[in-house]
Parts: structure tokens; C-alpha cells; sequence
């Protein structure tokens, strides 16, 4: 009975706000260059999520474009815009080499997960996976890894589940074999648990610019 009532009521807002939500039409200028489909709702319906490079450039000094996705509900035939969001995907031009550039949408157990790397310098790959689940009637962030490796010297990780703050840490070091008397550092691998007082909204999430302090370590990493 719990599950039909369940059921009864993610039917009955999701008729609700898709009446609400307004047709998807390209935006002249705007460039397509990835799309996947899923459901996210539970409602055994498939969303579509496009990403686009726009005709915007950032407000910093790469020469890109900024890209923005839209999650699309179908809605009687007609594709209208459920969330959009142009602060949760690097530019087209992001980093030292933008050619060897990772962009992956994925739609898994219900969830949005976002994968994408670029290179900050010749040496240095930054990779991120975040995932977002529909809940309580909006997208929030339950997922959070940051890469941060080196070619040869260091590879850095730091995962968060924030359903149930379970934290990873791990740094790893190794020798470059290039003929220096660098001491290696040691290795370090942390577990713990870090509960937020509240999920972090989709669209309010700002990448890189939450902390975290690693107990009984003068250790932080961002999100």
C-alpha cells in the first residue's frame, strides 16, 4: 500500500509541474555535443539531457565557450525544459590541452552523474565525478570525487557519498626516474564520515569552493 500511495504521489506532482514547465526550442547559436537519456524521476519515463557549447564566453580569460545542459522531460510528444544549468560544466577550451578533454553524461539508478578531466598543465590531469538524484522535488548532489595525478610523481582522490558520508581520501606518491634525489613522501588513505547539515541543491552547488577538514589532520580537500 505504501509504494502504491508512493507512487500515486510522484505521478501526481510530476503531471502537476510538467504542465508548468515551458517548451524546449534550441537557442539560436547554441551547438549540440553530447546527450543521454534516463529515467530520473522514478516514473518509468526516460528524461533527455543535452549539453551544449553556447555562444557565450566565460568571465575569465579562456578563449572557450561556456556549455550548458538542459534535463528534458517528454511531455505528450513535446520536449519541455525541466532544469537547466551553465556553472556545472568546464568550457570548451578548459585547460592547458583541450583536445584530450573528458566530458561523460551518464543516467544510473535514477541518478545524473557527470564525469569530465582536463589537463592544467602538461603534467597535471584534473577529473571530477559528480552525481545528482532527484529528491524532495529538486536535483541534489549525493556524490562528489576529485582527481588530481601527476604523470609520474603523485595521483591525489578524494570521495564523498553525502547519503552516507562515508569520505575517502588517498595520496599516492611515486619515483619520476628522472635522476633526482627527491625523498618520496608516504602514502596516505584516510577513511571517515562527514555529515552535511543539509543535501547541496544542483543549481546552487558551486564546484571547488566547498571544503572539507580530514580529522586529526592538518589536511583539507575542496568539492
Amino acid at each position: 500500500m505504501k509504494k502504491i500511495l508512493s507512487f500515486l504521489v510522484i505521478f501526481l506532482f510530476t503531471f502537476s509541474y510538467s504542465q508548468e514547465l515551458k517548451d524546449f526550442i534550441i537557442p539560436k547559436g547554441y551547438e549540440k555535443i553530447l546527450e543521454t537519456k534516463g529515467d530520473l524521476d522514478k516514473d518509468g519515463k526516460d528524461e533527455t539531457v543535452i549539453v551544449f557549447n553556447t555562444d557565450k564566453t566565460p568571465d575569465s580569460e579562456s578563449p572557450g565557450l561556456v556549455r550548458k545542459f538542459y534535463i528534458l522531460k517528454n511531455v505528450n510528444g513535446k520536449l519541455k525544459i525541466w532544469k537547466e544549468n551553465s556553472n556545472l560544466i568546464f568550457d570548451s577550451k578548459e585547460g592547458f590541452y583541450p583536445e584530450g578533454n573528458e566530458l561523460e553524461l551518464t543516467i544510473k539508478n535514477n541518478c545524473l552523474v557527470i564525469f569530465q578531466s582536463y589537463f592544467s598543465n602538461s603534467r597535471h590531469t584534473v577529473t571530477s565525478k559528480n552525481t545528482y538524484r532527484f529528491q524532495n522535488g529538486d536535483f541534489y548532489l549525493i556524490g562528489a570525487l576529485v582527481k588530481f595525478d601527476d604523470t609520474c610523481e603523485f595521483n591525489y582522490s578524494d570521495e564523498i557519498n553525502f547519503s552516507t558520508g562515508k569520505v575517502i581520501v588517498s595520496e599516492e606518491y611515486s619515483d619520476c626516474d628522472d635522476g633526482s634525489d627527491r625523498k618520496i613522501p608516504e602514502n596516505y588513505y584516510k577513511e571517515f564520515t562527514h555529515k552535511l547539515p543539509k543535501l547541496i541543491k544542483m543549481n546552487e552547488y558551486k564546484m571547488g569552493k566547498n571544503e572539507i577538514k580530514i580529522p586529526n589532520s592538518k589536511k583539507s580537500f575542496n568539492f
